[in-house]
């Protein structure tokens, strides 16, 4: 196999479950082309899978080392930091991601480390805008309703819900939420 095939081997293995094999194609990925990101990433996503939080984020640099425009490396090494609270390689982490793009996930990510950060009024006001800015991002709708239902409110929470599943009729996460309120 080419490393595109085998890349997309690795991925396909990834979102079966089938991480040890992933990360032995991720592996040879990086033999077989040292100065790709694509080994590295593969990899990173693998520990994320396994929530091993610190080996997610040595291959997530590597992956940055070799191509420091992707704003999805950065996102995911982002929420690595997140998740081990180094709230500000986090938010450094997903600002770049933004930077770089606009990624629509290092967004809501940065929601997140704003509700860590004990900010969750900014985050509120933060979530916001962003469904203003682009209300056809059923994600974010997902997040307010998840934000809403966390403090208390469930009928306000139910009215994002509805307005994801508007968008998302097939969504299996906005259909449990909704049967919980």
């Amino acid at each position: 196999m080419n490393f595109e095939e085998q890349l997309e081997e690795g991925l396909s293995l990834l979102h079966e479950g089938d991480y040890d094999h992933a990360l032995d194609i991720s592996y040879q990925l990086q033999k077989m082309e040292p100065e790709s990101a694509d080994g590295y990433h593969l990899e990173g996503m693998v520990f994320q899978k396994l929530n091993q939080w610190e080996k997610s984020i040595e291959a997530l640099d590597k992956a940055i080392k070799c191509e420091k425009e992707k704003s999805g490396y950065y996102n995911l090494r982002g929420f690595a930091h997140l998740q081990l609270e180094n709230l500000d390689e986090a938010k450094d982490d997903f600002d770049k991601a933004i930077d770089l793009d606009d990624s629509p996930a290092a967004h809501r990510n940065l929601v997140l480390y704003m509700i860590m950060s004990d900010e969750g009024n900014e985050a509120i006001s933060y979530l916001l805008d962003r469904i203003r800015n682009n209300p056809k991002d059923v994600e974010n709708w997902i997040l307010m309703g998840d934000l809403m239902q966390r403090a208390g409110q469930g009928a306000k929470a139910r009215t994002y819900y509805e307005q994801a599943q508007k968008m998302d009729p097939e969504n299996e996460y906005i259909k449990e939420q909704l049967a919980e309120i």
